[in-house]
């Protein structure tokens, strides 16, 4: 696309307020060290829980090409008349990348129909993000794999659908692995879930895994292709009248 990608990057912003150690990692708070990772011909947005309507009104989403959603400790306030607006805009054609804890947000397991419940534990281990499908666009300029010294486990089973696509996976220290880069689509959109981004960690600052967003955004970009029509159709063809016996 030649003009310029509007993205939004939705965040609770709620860790940040109320932790030290949040705030300390994200003095700007997490859409911020996200959004400034973010290159290319972009418009960048930042929307909150705590907004009128959360930072996600009629005009905010009709004027979003590519949505980002990291939530964690309150995805019950998430108002589900917001949550239908961002599903339908993403049938519609809008982008959506989920971040790490979003998996448990309204919005994701509404598009996903299933629980999107996972195993978890914090014990600052290393993580390795195996690239698992190197062809793919979300991870050009990525080598074979992402080190992080240090995140939050995410382990199997993971109670998603079966992605369209399989991108990424990870490797813990403790021993477990991870679908950690899925891709899915639903209406017109595009969906891309990535893992890492436990609030208490930089992540959002290592310049392969700003890199994989980067691409994501570009990669969940809509299309130029018209939205179907749906209903009562007329036909394309005279259809002749049928003799009755």
């Amino acid at each position: 696309m030649s003009q310029k990608l509007r993205v939004t990057v939705w965040n609770e912003y709620r860790h940040e307020k109320e932790s030290e150690i949040v705030r300390t990692a994200y003095p700007d708070g997490i859409h911020t060290a996200i959004g400034e990772g973010i290159t290319g011909n972009v418009e960048i947005t930042y929307a909150t829980l705590d907004d009128a309507e959360h930072g996600l009104t009629e005009e905010v989403l009709n004027n979003t090409d590519v949505l980002i959603w990291w939530g964690h400790k309150a995805h019950d306030e998430v108002q589900d008349e917001i949550v239908d607006r961002v599903q339908k805009r993403v049938w519609q054609g809008m982008g959506l990348i989920v971040l790490h804890s979003g998996h448990f947000s309204k919005v994701f397991k509404k598009l996903m129909g299933t629980s999107c419940d996972l195993k978890w534990r914090e014990a600052d281990e290393k993580e390795r993000l195996w690239v698992v499908a190197p062809g793919h666009p979300i991870v050009e300029g990525i080598g074979e794999y992402i080190d992080l010294e240090a995140e939050e486990m995410y382990g199997e089973h993971f109670d998603i659908p079966q992605p369209d696509e399989l991108i990424m996976v990870s490797w813990f220290e403790g021993g477990e692995v991870f679908r950690s880069g899925c891709t899915f689509n639903r209406g017109n959109g595009k969906i891309f879930y990535f893992r890492p981004g436990h609030e208490t960690y930089r992540t959002y600052y290592n310049e392969q895994i700003r890199r994989v967003i980067s691409n994501a955004v570009q990669w969940a970009a809509p299309s130029t292709r018209e939205y179907p029509k749906y209903g009562n159709h007329k036909p394309l063809e005279e259809i002749k009248a049928k003799v009755k016996a």
